[in-house]
């Protein structure tokens, strides 16, 4: 990596969203790298279809590249914060559009560490039931549980996405957690939990 790279490495995501709308390539490689897998993981657990998910992320990459050029650091919103509400927003269109009646795709599972058959034959049977749930819960339900159970976001930034107050995402979380808690209750013993 030259040493110009590692500089960009240190700069926040606006940051590098005003080099990019001043014809910086390396200021989009580096954000093509830090968004685009979470806009993929997001919109892969809201649809449950990697295709379609991918379809979404690339679809919300082009939107922050179009958007770049009136980029401001002054208070608006993160690269990631406004990737997040795109990727929801298009993937709220995409439910709408399918009724949200296909059934889910089981997930790829890469296996780095290249566990044991039996290791990702279960991981493989936890994913699926997570996503049934998780595709059974209220779409605005779902969008909470996933970026703040999965995706690790803060309940304000949450809340900014999906465009409701701090006090409606912990309602949503709370009622989909117990949503989940109640469609995995009765597999504990057949998804490997004995507790």
């Amino acid at each position: 990596m030259t040493q110009e790279m590692s500089g960009l490495d240190r700069l926040s995501d606006g940051a590098l969203m005003v080099l990019f709308a001043n014809g910086d390539p390396g200021a989009a490689r580096l954000l093509t790298e830090r968004l685009l897998p979470r806009a993929l993981r997001h919109a892969s657990r809201v649809l449950g279809d990697r295709a379609e998910a991918e379809d979404i992320a690339q679809e919300a990459m082009l939107r922050l590249w179009r958007a770049a050029g009136g980029w401001r650091q002054d208070g608006a919103a993160e690269p990631a914060t406004w990737l997040y509400r795109v990727v929801a927003n298009l993937c709220t269109d995409r439910l709408r559009r399918r009724g949200r009646t296909e059934p889910l795709d089981d997930p790829d599972l890469a296996a780095d560490g290249m566990p044991g058959i039996e290791a990702r034959m279960v991981a493989a049977d936890r994913m699926a039931a997570l996503d049934a749930a998780l595709a059974r819960l209220p779409e605005r339900q779902r969008q909470a549980v996933v970026l703040r159970h999965i995706e690790g976001l803060s309940n304000p930034e949450i809340a900014e996405i999906l465009d409701v107050g701090v006090e409606a995402v912990e309602s949503l979380t709370a009622r989909g957690k117990r949503a989940l808690t109640a469609a995995l209750a009765g597999r504990k013993e057949a998804l490997g939990h004995d507790d």
